[in-house]
């Protein structure tokens, strides 16, 4: 699985979190028999700017933890043997990360990580719209998360 960091956050550094990430995704998708060449983004960005690919994208005029924006294969791409299918981007903001992770009584670390996954579980399909579908995503993403060892205590 191909992994590409961005960071939008000027004053940050995003680095202690690249590890996590990619171990974290790397068992989502061994828990869901995806194949490695897989690729995904990851940016960290504000809560003003995923605020305004909220209203853009959703019509949602506020900030929000994490956006995933899946790769549209309605367009017929072929995927050529020997280069990664990209599955799509994820959008965190490093801000409400901080803030929830403050408000859970847990480390940014574990949020951050949980934000990740579950971009990641938004773009193979899993989606929360009810309580059944809340309760398979939710169960896939604790998974992973035990598996890092951070599991909910």
């Amino acid at each position: 699985m191909e992994i590409l960091i961005n960071n939008e956050l000027v004053a940050e550094d995003v680095s202690c979190y690249e590890d996590l990430i990619a171990k974290g995704l790397a068992i989502a998708s061994r828990l869901e028999g995806l194949q490695d060449s897989v690729e995904v983004s990851v940016t960290f960005v504000d809560d003003n700017a995923i605020q305004m690919l909220n209203r853009d994208y959703r019509g949602i005029d506020a900030p929000t933890d994490v956006l995933s924006f899946p790769q549209d294969d309605a367009g017929g791409f072929v995927v050529l043997q020997g280069i990664p299918e990209i599955l799509g981007d994820i959008v965190i903001s490093l801000q409400r990360a901080r803030d929830q992770a403050s408000e859970y009584g847990h480390g940014v670390e574990r949020e951050v990580v949980y934000l990740a996954v579950h971009g990641f579980f938004h773009l193979l399909g899993y989606d929360h719209n009810n309580i059944h579908e809340q309760s398979v995503m939710r169960e896939r993403e604790e998974k992973v998360l035990e598996e890092l060892a951070l599991g909910r205590d």
